[in-house]
């Protein structure tokens, strides 16, 4: 009995111990919890602090803002490693890496230039880097658009790696992906459609205010999950900027003008931010006239547009709205057939372009008014912690105008109303991911000589989520999406519908620091666009006299791409190859009839598949040097073994890019090999090189950054020809030219 009294009090003693270490424990991991993390952000050369920047932490999704100092503070960050970037308007964002156990510190050195991966919205609808992004994501910010000061989206874009230009003149340029073209590359602005008809027609231009956007971002490969069947060949986004809040006043104003084409314009804008209220606007304008070539002025090869923009919201902790107005305009010419009786090889090649007879002009003047509104819910405490509802409509008209006469040949009316909601569902364990539903109505007719499809109305209703998987070393995304699209044309045209499935799954695995290796397959659903199912009649835009079948099938295509990446400050390098294909592929067939002095094409189905390779190699030589270096290469083919239509030949570019203090040099050399895998009734076109010389002066003080931009470009003033210009036999690119651009930002 006494050693069972003795034993009594240990038994509590060790208890009351055990409780207590618990406790102890408890506190640590409590107080762990509550790291701090916070740092200082700069802006190159002279370590001017930056006031009002917006430092993320892409995993919490937590932001906050810098001081009169330039510093931040985060409070309470649960130990773990983070991807953090600093975000200034208009100025390429800064993205590192860093471990949080204890208090840390964390600086940024905001550069005008990106050296490293940059932060994309459009693969996923969240926040995440180039580096880590599963799919293929290219971006090109505001400086890199001012300096090339492009005329069409099309121009904005034929550098980077994967994506080539289709034009009918210099307006007209519309940006191909990996050979895709038309209904089958999507165009959007802030993730909705701009509205406009550019992928109905090569004579077609893509509306899109190229100086006023913040980025454009380019998703390679089916981005069907998020964005509908459109987007089965990629997607590109024009980011504005003005859907997050951005404290204080900042602005941006850029002037440019050259030589080629008479070129000259400009474009300004302001942000105004005050507690969680914020106005914004931006407007400008430019012009370029007939542009020169080795063999001579191009006739009305000119391209004029005009812009504005404006709006404001509210952006509180857990709630917010946004209502944006825009308006784009464009006038342009396109070149007309040469009207030489000698020259009888080129008019077979040409065939007969927009404007009908031979030296006929016709201008084009697209105009677009949209209305945006933005609302939703975050920080939430429900199994959905974030809502966004998305609201677009869009008043497109078009007009096809004899120069001459002034008179209207064909009107374009193209009104649409889109819709998106999204919702972020709470962290499950390692799964993060995306839900949301979408639609679209569109109403579409035309009046005049070139009637060539029946007044429609479109619907679209899609169901659509979009998972993630994160590990260690390694990260899974999957998703799906159920799509209608549904037509009724007026007339007696047959009605059709169409319901499909696309899916997808990726992978992400490091390989070594830096380092890691993406696997991506799509299975993706197309239905026939508009035109391929009603069209009739001459269609000057596509050289061709078109029938479209009004019984055609959806596609369906399956698709796997494979890369190797690394990236980090020294070296930045990727390879990778992608495989699709396509069943019951949409194309046109030349019967070898001539209607109207065009070959007739009967939209038809066949099996396709597309293969093709991208690299890139950007190495750190020195401090103050780079090398840069890309190489694409499609090959896509129906397989009969028939080459299909304007596929971009194999093209590389190298440069040299040099600086010292504030100056900036970079030589350039863009080239392009034969392209003699051709359609029917194609020509093959030669290769080329061509040689541009960039040079740029900067200057910084507290609150501006001043960036002066001298361009050569085709400096050795080559005569060369793009396979996927429509009117490459008579309208060869440009020749030897200089241009001058102006960038201020304040903030």
């Amino acid at each position: 009995m006494p050693v069972c009294f003795s034993s009594a009090p240990l038994r509590w003693r060790w208890a009351l111990g055990f409780l207590g270490w618990c406790l102890l424990w408890v506190a640590s991991a409590a107080a762990q919890s509550g790291s701090t993390l916070q740092g200082r952000v700069v802006l190159e050369r002279d370590d001017r602090p930056v006031s009002e920047a917006v430092v993320t932490i892409i995993e919490l999704r937590r932001s906050a803002v810098t001081d009169e100092n330039g510093n931040y503070r985060f409070e309470n960050v649960p130990p773990g490693n983070y991807r953090v970037f600093a975000h200034l308007d208009r100025i390429p964002d800064v993205v590192q890496s860093v471990i949080v156990q204890e208090p840390t510190t964390l600086d940024f050195m905001l550069k005008l230039r990106a050296e490293t991966e940059q932060v994309t919205v459009t693969a996923t609808l969240r926040e995440e880097t180039t580096r880590d992004a599963i799919q293929a994501v290219t971006t090109v910010n505001s400086f890199d658009l001012a300096e090339r000061a492009p005329v069409s989206l099309g121009d904005a874009l034929e550098r980077e790696v994967g994506v080539a230009k289709r034009s009918f003149g210099p307006g007209t340029g519309r940006p191909v992906i990996r050979g895709f073209d038309g209904d089958r590359v999507l165009i959007t602005q802030d993730g909705l459609t701009t509205g406009s008809i550019g992928f109905q027609s090569g004579d077609h231009a893509e509306i899109v205010d190229l100086q006023g956007v913040e980025r454009l971002e380019v998703v390679k490969g089916p981005a069907t999950l998020l964005y509908g069947s459109t987007a089965v060949g990629g997607v590109v986004n024009a980011v504005t900027g003005n859907e997050e809040s951005h404290p204080g006043l900042q602005g941006y104003v850029t002037a440019f003008g050259g030589t080629g084409n008479a070129l000259g314009g400009g474009n300004g804008g302001i942000k105004y931010g005050r507690g969680p209220w914020m106005v914004f606007a931006n407007g400008g304008g430019q012009r370029a006239g007939d542009y020169r070539t080795p063999l001579g002025v191009i006739e009305n090869s000119f391209a004029r547009s005009g812009n504005a923009s404006g709006g404001g919201g509210y952006y509180g902790q857990r709630g917010f709205f946004n209502v944006a107005y825009t308006y784009a305009g464009q006038n342009y010419g396109v070149p007309p057939l040469p009207d030489n009786d000698d020259d009888e090889r080129v008019r077979e090649r040409a065939l007969r372009p927009k404007g009908g007879e031979p030296g006929e002009l016709v201008r084009l003047n697209p105009r677009r008014h949209g209305v945006r509104f933005l609302t939703g819910a975050r920080n939430l405490d429900t199994f959905f912690t974030d809502v966004q509802v998305q609201l677009q409509y869009n008043r497109y008209r078009h007009d096809e105008i004899k120069v001459e006469t002034n008179e209207v040949e064909t009107a374009f009316r193209n009104d649409t109303f889109a819709y998106r909601i999204l919702a972020d569902h709470r962290p499950l364990g390692r799964f993060q991911g995306t839900w949301g539903a979408s639609g679209l109505y569109r109403d579409y007719s035309t009046r005049g000589e070139e009637l060539l499809t029946p007044a429609t109305t479109q619907t679209n209703f899609a169901f659509f989520g979009l998972e993630k998987v994160t590990f260690e070393r390694a990260a899974l995304q999957f998703g799906g999406r159920i799509e209608r699209n549904a037509y009724a044309p007026t007339g007696g045209n047959r009605a059709r519908s169409f319901t499909g499935f696309s899916g997808g799954v990726g992978l992400r695995v490091g390989l070594w620091e830096n380092g890691a290796l993406t696997a991506n397959y799509t299975h993706s659903y197309r239905a026939p666009a508009l035109e391929e199912l009603y069209n009739f009649g001459p269609h000057p835009g596509t050289l061709l006299f078109e029938i479209g079948d009004a019984n055609l099938s959806r596609e369906l295509t399956n698709g796997i791409e494979v890369s190797v990446r690394h990236q980090s400050r020294r070296v930045r390098a990727s390879a990778g190859f992608y495989y699709y294909d396509i069943r019951s592929f949409v194309f046109p067939v030349l019967t070898g009839e001539f209607e109207d002095g065009l070959p007739v094409g009967v939209f038809t189905q066949g099996d396709a598949r597309f293969l093709g390779t991208e690299a890139q190699l950007d190495i750190n030589l020195h401090p103050n040097l780079w090398f840069y270096s890309q190489l694409d290469y499609t090959n896509a083919e129906l397989k009969t073994g028939l080459p299909l239509p304007r596929i971009p030949p194999l093209r590389a570019r190298v440069a040299l890019e040099g600086t010292f203090k504030g100056l900036r040099l970079m030589p350039e050399l863009l080239m392009a090999n034969r392209q003699d895998r051709v359609f029917t009734l194609e020509e093959p076109t030669a290769g080329y090189t061509v040689v541009n010389l960039v040079g740029s002066y900067t200057v910084t003080t507290s609150h501006t950054a001043h960036v002066f931009s001298v361009t050569g470009f085709n400096l050795g003033d080559r005569l060369y020809r793009n396979h996927l210009s429509f009117i490459k036999a008579f309208a060869p690119e440009i020749g030897r030219g200089v241009r001058f651009t102006y960038t201020m930002r304040f903030f």
